[in-house]
């Protein structure tokens, strides 16, 4: 019992510092974390996150996990409960939006400012954040073929410009919004891939205005 009362306060030390290293890493970069920075922000002592990860890169690579962990659970998941096919595709853009909308991160997008920060410095934390986006283009694609094959977008369109149109609005959004305003940047995002979703539709009325 005692064993697994450490292991307990372990996983939440864990989380804890995962937590607050990735609301850092959104306002300071990924490059500019360090054990001991998360340490006095924790105030815990910086040889006991030494238990955790024996190297800076070792936890930079811990936080990007955790950023796509919280990811799934903010706009995968919530997403993919929408019906299979042009729903879903909307959905998973929506909730993209509101999940920068709720400010949940005070950096706007850990995967933009990180992917911008290291697209150039080749080595482990590079390599890890083209996995992601690799594995999240792939995802969109696949939504956007889903409806496609459903019949709900015409024959003939692409996935993979879909998939790089909800990217690219997606990003741009969030790189705007702390300077032209949220309501306007996300306003833009959202009728720009619903218009172009209903032009390429087979049944527009599929989709349901924004809000």
């Amino acid at each position: 019992m005692a064993t697994d009362g450490r292991l307990a306060r372990g996983e939440r030390t864990r989380t804890a510092v995962l937590d607050r290293a990735l609301r850092m890493t959104t306002v300071a970069g990924l490059d500019g974390l360090s054990l001991g920075q998360v340490a006095d922000a924790l105030g815990v002592s910086k040889s006991g996150l030494f238990a955790h990860w024996r190297s800076k890169e070792a936890l930079q690579l811990a936080v990007i996990e955790h950023a796509r962990a919280q990811w799934t659970d903010h706009v995968i998941r919530p997403g993919l409960r929408a019906p299979r096919g042009l729903r879903r595709l909307w959905a998973v853009h929506d909730r993209r939006l509101a999940f920068y909308e709720a400010e949940v991160l005070p950096g706007g997008c850990f995967f933009a400012n990180a992917n911008f920060e290291f697209n150039a410095r080749p080595g482990a934390v590079q390599e890890r954040l083209a996995d992601q986006l690799r594995d999240w283009m792939i995802f969109l694609t696949g939504l956007a073929a889903d409806a496609v094959t459903a019949g709900e977008l015409r024959r003939g369109t692409d996935p993979g410009d879909i998939a790089y149109e909800m990217e690219s609005l997606g990003v741009c959004a969030v790189m705007q919004a702390p300077v032209l305003g949220a309501e306007v940047t996300y306003g833009h995002a959202r009728r720009a891939l619903l218009d172009h979703l209903k032009a390429v539709a087979t049944d527009p009325t599929i989709l349901e205005e924004p809000r």
